[in-house]
């Protein structure tokens, strides 16, 4: 029995950071090109106690409600977050208990994050196809905002924080038809000579932080670097995306047994308007069926294809019953694309975007 998607929803914090705010922190900053480079205004950034598991418990809670889904239904939790709360005990456990759902729940943490969801969705397709879950609950949540030096003018204009939450299940309809909803197949990549393009260095146990990790200096554009917040190198992950995420593409319809032409709508990894402009253009896609949303909320890590996908839906640029392409590209160097058709019944459920902190009646741990 084939593992659906069921419903989607989103959780973002209450707390804004529009590129006004950064022009006034930067007066020398070339504010035209980097609204045109980015496609970013504003962002929503999580407050200093807020972390990707707070976020997380309100998406989730938010889907159960709208979907009309008890906690004893959910018999399997993945949480793909690349801030955890903790190093240990593992950030799933932790909302398995906030959430309510019973002890007989499964909870594993993925670290993995811009390719996170397609990974996520692999790992969660195979629990349920292979008898190991009924219905599965998998939340993506990240808060970068934490890892950003507040003077890093190379990635401070980007990152977003948020959380999403999936619902999928089991399905249990024989019509056999081409249109019945599915997931998969699934193509991954993995570059890890990479790794050090995009990198918090002194975040685990390789390079542990010291005093001296916090000591900060100006690379050579003048951005305020520090061993325990994000590097990135810009021109390389860019080059990175142009070259193997149009492949990535195009392999995963060769793998479906299809042509892009019949896929409705291509759903990428948020990364920024130059990326995204680069990948369309290189697939030959007309604006309409390549979803970018990224405007109002920027670039949210692992929970960008979630939510650029429910707001199209909500929007009616993707409509239930479609056929979809998702793409992930990220950290790590990591990359990774499924086809997606969505149930006929797929509601847009209307999320409730002023929902951010009700998750502070259940105390975090």
């Amino acid at each position: 029995m084939p593992a659906i998607i069921d419903a989607i929803e989103y959780a973002l914090p209450a707390r804004t950071e529009s590129i006004e705010d950064l022009a006034a922190r930067f007066p020398d900053w070339p504010l035209d090109q980097v609204i045109e480079k980015t496609g970013i205004r504003t962002r929503r950034i999580a407050a200093d106690e807020e972390c990707a598991s707070d976020l997380g418990l309100t998406a989730a809670q938010l889907l159960l409600e709208n979907s009309d889904t008890a906690v004893d239904d959910i018999d399997f939790l993945i949480f793909c977050t690349q801030t955890p709360d903790y190093l240990a005990p593992t950030t799933a456990c932790l909302v398995q208990q906030r959430l309510g759902l019973g002890t007989h729940t499964g909870a594993l943490d993925i670290n993995l994050g811009c390719s996170g969801y397609i990974y996520s969705l692999g790992v969660a397709k195979a629990l349920i196809e292979s008898g190991q879950a009924r219905r599965l609950l998998l939340i993506t949540a990240d808060t970068y905002s934490k890892f950003i030096d507040p003077d890093d003018r190379g990635v401070r204009a980007l990152f977003g924080d948020a959380a999403a939450a999936t619902l999928l299940s089991y399905h249990d309809d024989d019509d056999g038809g081409g249109d019945a909803p599915t997931i998969g197949p699934f193509i991954y990549g993995t570059d890890g000579s990479g790794g050090p393009e995009l990198i918090v260095p002194s975040s685990g146990m390789r390079y542990p932080r010291p005093a001296a990790a916090t000591q900060e200096y100006i690379d050579h554009r003048g951005n305020k670097r520090s061993a325990h917040k994000i590097v990135m190198n810009g021109r390389a992950v860019v080059e990175f995306t142009l070259r193997e995420v149009p492949r990535a593409v195009w392999q995963v319809c060769d793998k479906g047994g299809i042509t892009l032409d019949d896929v409705d709508a291509v759903v990428p990894h948020q990364a920024s308007a130059i990326v995204l402009k680069g990948v369309r253009e290189r697939l030959g896609l007309p604006d309409a069926r390549f979803i970018s949303c990224m405007e109002d909320i920027g670039n949210t890590v692992s929970c960008s294809i979630p939510i650029a996908l429910k707001r199209a839906v909500l929007s009616g640029q993707i409509k239930p019953g479609a056929l979809l392409l998702l793409v992930g590209f990220g950290v790590g160097l990591s990359w990774g694309a499924t086809l997606v058709r969505l149930p006929l019944d797929f509601a847009p459920l209307a999320t409730n975007e002023a929902r951010h902190d009700e998750h502070l009646a259940s105390e975090p741990v």
